[in-house]
């Protein structure tokens, strides 16, 4: 499963329209630059190839290198895990601390306004999509009546700061927690409700023990369990929706990250280029491969519409420095 997932998303994000060329170089550039840039970061050689060496390279845990910065792309992904976690982990404990208690009451009040009330709410939150919910959140509490900041992970300057982090945490914790907690509101009601019309209920209800304790004490313990498999089922959703929600909320985590790389076409830089330990070019290519960035010969300058690179002094020290390497 994981092999043929990893193969569709390589192939859609090669085949995509554009390339990280255009990233790279900005502004107008020539087919030639275009060419040469995939050249030097191995996009030219066959799809099948460039899978492979990546999937190699992926076992050994060496993910590559951003196009865009040359970061090493396991480094981005632990700078941004921990906001991820904390956002999924928070919205997780919401949703549970939410629903559990609601699905009871909508269960043991069946047919109440508290059941409808239950139910209204989870409909309302399987309905509406995270991304319309976190604007809809940004419009209402931070510019109609302006309590809590609208994205980002604190305030410039007080990232140490927990009630910083805590305020910005907010929105997005409850946008993708609403989202979980409709959900997990409807199993525990539906299987509490089961549960009710189990023998042992009707006996430790007939030996004349309250219906708190009866609910709470012995239904609840048993009426958990597919709700525990369900919350463990629901971890991929979790994810994608985190997707989305750091996308709007400006959240640092690894969603935006991916979010971020698919739009500027920043495939990870060790992806397309076959290692080859045995040679010292190699060696000398992965020393070079994040110069890349910072220097640039003149046919990757900006083109004039005769086709020919402007020519600047900054264009030609980038030429002489491209040509003494």
């Amino acid at each position: 499963m994981l092999v043929g997932v990893s193969m569709i998303l390589f192939a859609l994000m090669r085949l995509a329209p554009g390339g990280p060329e255009a990233v790279l170089i900005g502004g107008e550039f020539s087919a030639d630059a275009a060419a040469q840039i995939r050249r030097r970061l191995g996009l030219d050689r066959p799809l099948a190839l460039q899978y492979v060496t990546w999937a190699g390279a992926a076992l050994r845990g060496d993910f590559g290198r951003s196009f865009k910065t040359g970061d090493p792309v396991a480094e981005l992904i632990a700078e941004r895990l921990g906001p991820t976690l904390q956002l999924t982990g928070g919205a997780l404990v919401l949703a549970l601390a939410v629903a559990v208690p609601l699905g009871v009451v909508a269960a043991v009040r069946r047919g109440t306004v508290w059941d409808t009330l239950g139910s209204a709410v989870s409909l309302f939150g399987v309905s509406f999509p995270s991304f319309w919910l976190g604007i809809m959140l940004i419009l209402l509490f931070s510019e109609a009546v302006p309590i809590l900041p609208p994205s980002g992970l604190a305030e410039y300057g007080r990232e140490a700061d927990p009630l910083s982090r805590l305020r910005h945490a907010i929105l997005p914790t409850l946008t993708l927690g609403l989202i979980q907690m409709a959900a997990l509101m409807r199993f525990t009601r539906s299987s509490l409700l089961e549960t009710l019309r189990q023998d042992y209920v009707r006996t430790a209800r007939a030996k004349g023990l309250g219906d708190g304790r009866v609910v709470w004490r012995h239904a609840l313990r048993n009426a958990l369990i597919p709700v525990v498999t369900v919350v463990g089922l629901s971890l991929p959703t979790l994810v994608g929706g985190a997707v989305l929600t750091e996308t709007v909320f400006a959240w640092p985590g690894i969603g935006r990250l991916a979010v971020g790389a698919v739009f500027e076409r920043d495939y990870p830089g060790d992806h397309g280029r076959e290692p080859d330990r045995g040679r010292r070019g190699h060696r000398r290519q992965s020393r070079d491969r994040p110069r890349l960035l910072r220097h640039r010969p003149a046919d990757l300058l900006p083109v004039s519409e005769s086709g020919r690179p402007r020519s600047s002094a900054t264009g030609e020290a980038r030429s002489a420095a491209w040509s003494s390497r």
